[in-house]
Formats: C-alpha cells, structure tokens, sequence
C-alpha cells in the first residue's frame, strides 16, 4: 500500500554539477542525504569531465533547463531543505536566486564551489558577485574553506591580511545568517571549524587532521548540514554533528582512483566486525 505524506522522510532539494566518480558534486550529495535519513531530489547545473585528480571540464546546463527541473519537482514535492554546490554560469545562479525566493522559510545550505581540491577554477569573477548579489542575502549557512571565504569577503588584493573572523563578518554583511568556516586549508596541525553568526562566533570545533587528501570533503559537510536541517536540529545542533559524520566519512574514506581520497559517507553500514586492522589508512 503506497505510504501517505506522514510516512515520507525529510525531503532535500540539491542544486549541483554531476561527478563522475561520486567523490564530490550531485553524486556526493545524494549519498550523503540519504545516508542522513533523508530523500534527496536534484537538480543538475552541470556535467562534469574529471577523475579523482581534478577537474577536466565543465559543461553548464542551460538555465532554463535548470528551472524546469527545479519547478517540476517543486510543485509536486514538499522540500524540507536547499542544499547548492556548483553552479556553472551567472545565469544559473540567477535562476537558482529567482526559484529560492519562492520558499524564503525553507533553510538554504550554500557549499561555495570556488575550485577543485587540485586547484581548477571553478567559478569566475562575475560567477562570485552574483553568488554575492544574489545568493548570499537569501543563505542560511554558507560552508567555506577559508580559501573561499577570503575570496568571497575581499575585494582587493591588498586585504589578504584580514582575518577569517573578519571575512566571515564581511560575508554576514552581506545578508548571510551563518558561515562555517572550515580550516583544511589552514597550515595547523588540527582542522578548526568555526561557526560565525550575527554576533561574531558561535562555536568552534577542532578535529584530528587526517592523512591524505580527500574529494568531497565539503560537499559531505554542507550536504549533511542541510539534511540534519531536514531533521529539525538547530543549526548549532546540526552544525555539530555534520562535522562527526563527515569527519568519519573521511576517516574510513578510500582511494579507489589515482587521486585523492573518497569519502565513505556509508561507513556506518560496513561489517567491521571480523576483527580485521582498519588499513586503508
């Protein structure tokens, strides 16, 4: 018998580009929505040529393509989060801006795909005003690496210096209700993630720095935060127990390719149970 809406798990809409090897982008999301308890629905803004080195190519989705899939699945689905990565053109993110608008009580969880792990561009100047003009006064948490947030917070090169207290405090600004800045990139010996709200910081956390290099680190985060949303958590609450989750997701990651490492996002349905050493590390 076809279950009624009371039997219907979180729904969580994803905005993002396809990835071939479901490191990272659309693939990515939907394992980690799911694996959250949660039904993702999608929308593709571009496909993708790479590997789990980088990034080859990228073809962006016509924009009305993007709406159309966006507007059909709207209309017949009750979505309990927004979740955008990757966006591929000026004219997707405004789209993107124009169909948000409609659900402004519907958490929005912006994962600001700038670049690729391996360094390639990803996303233009004009590509980051709009994201600046359009998205941000409409995001309920941003998820930055501090390379992104420097980049979104300064204008000029001479502002390198600024603090990443003071970019999120830029970003907030800009209409932005919570930034989670997260320190990968940061030459330290642990990874400290910092919560910024309209008061200056909320929370910070600090986790073991792993081995290696991963793909798809931030969409996991971002991903699970919006999902956790989904759940009913606070964004405290949520924000917290994203970071255990992806952070186990990188800990039992694998290197299935030549390149970086996967995130597991179902690490906890693995049998380890038969007493074998944890090696993949």
């Amino acid at each position: 018998m076809p279950s009624n809406l009371t039997d219907t798990p979180p729904i969580v809409l994803t905005f993002a580009a396809t990835d071939p090897t479901s490191g990272a982008g659309l693939q990515a999301d939907i394992l980690t929505i799911a694996s959250m308890g949660c039904h993702p629905l999608s929308v593709v803004t571009a496909v993708t040529v790479q590997d789990s080195s980088g990034v080859d190519d990228v073809m962006p989705i016509d924009d009305e393509w993007v709406s159309d899939q966006a507007r059909a699945i709207l209309e017949d689905m009750p979505v309990a989060a927004f979740k955008i990565g990757l966006l591929g053109s000026v004219e997707n993110i405004a789209v993107i801006a124009e169909i948000i608008s409609d659900y402004p009580d519907i958490p929005l969880v912006l994962d600001p795909v700038l670049a690729s792990g391996r360094g390639d561009e990803l996303a233009n100047e004009d590509m980051i005003d709009a994201m600046r003009e359009l998205l941000l006064p409409q995001t309920t948490i941003l998820t930055p690496n501090s390379l992104e947030a420097r980049r979104l917070a300064l204008e000029e090169d001479n502002d390198e210096d600024v603090s990443l207290a003071e970019c999120a405090k830029r970003i907030i600004q800009l209409g932005c209700e919570y930034v989670l800045v997260t320190g990968t990139h940061e030459n330290m010996p642990k990874v400290i993630n910092t919560l910024y709200g309209e008061r200056g910081r909320v929370r910070s956390d600090n986790w073991a720095r792993l081995p290696g290099t991963y793909h798809g680190s931030g969409c996991t985060l971002a991903s699970a935060i919006a999902a956790l949303l989904a759940n009913g958590l606070s964004m405290e609450e949520a924000v917290k127990e994203a970071q255990e989750y992806t952070w186990q997701a990188l800990h039992y990651g694998f290197r299935a390719g030549m390149g970086q490492y996967i995130p597991d996002r179902l690490f906890w349905a693995r049998d380890d149970e038969d007493g074998q050493e944890d090696t993949r590390h």
